[in-house]
């Protein structure tokens, strides 16, 4: 059976339940063989992130510590440059071969910003795109993207069936938990308990980032 990697990209500022969730129920519904959990180094489409992208790396790493399932992958941040999808994807598929089905993970709100993207349209030569949607977010009814989307879509068999070229859109519930919310919360002092893992959470005060004291 064709081999199914997921990459499941963020600038984990920090990691949370909301993340996690979300990647393990992608794992069981669509049955990949790997989640790779890669951090951004130099995000390009948000503002820099507040702490270093080593310090967040380590919470993810810490967070999945305990799952077989989910994968730390830092080749962003080994790439020293801004953080460009393709280039990940480019680097996987040479990596894992060309029989292999590569899916990028992506939220309904990212994927409506897709032709701002980096080398976008390379994108499928090399993968596929997983879109999970998101409360509040809708598909144009017509443009660029909903005719690019119509062109591409297929049903998530496609995964299994080839190694690059579809978008799948995944109706999976989100845990309603927000990194900005996580941030807001321990500047002020307050407690960030059942947010995000405890682990991640302790190291959070340890170092005092976010303002944690």
């Amino acid at each position: 059976m064709r081999r199914k990697i997921a990459v499941f990209g963020g600038t984990f500022n920090p990691i949370h339940h909301g993340h996690l969730r979300l990647a393990l129920d992608l794992v069981q519904q669509v049955g990949f063989d790997q989640m790779r959990m890669v951090p951004c180094h130099i995000p390009m489409h948000r503002e820099d992130p507040s702490v270093a992208s080593r310090r967040r790396a380590r919470m993810v790493e810490l967070a999945i510590a305990d799952s077989p399932t989910l994968t730390l992958d830092t080749r962003e941040l080994e790439r020293g440059s801004a953080s460009y999808s393709v280039d990940t994807l480019a680097e996987l598929r040479a990596e894992q071969g060309e029989d292999a089905s590569i899916a990028l993970i992506m939220g309904l709100d990212a994927y409506q910003g897709l032709m701002r993207w980096h080398r976008w349209d390379e994108l499928l030569q090399l993968g596929h795109l997983v879109v999970v949607d998101r409360p509040g977010y809708q598909m144009p009814a017509s443009g660029e993207l909903a005719q690019f989307d119509c062109e591409h879509r297929a049903a998530v068999k496609v995964l299994d069936q080839a190694s690059a070229g579809f978008v799948v859109h995944l109706d999976i519930r989100a845990l309603d938990i927000s990194a900005t919310e996580i941030r807001n919360l321990t500047a002020q002092g307050l407690s960030t308990r059942y947010l995000l893992p405890e682990t991640v959470r302790r190291y959070i005060a340890e170092r005092g980032l976010y303002g944690a004291g």
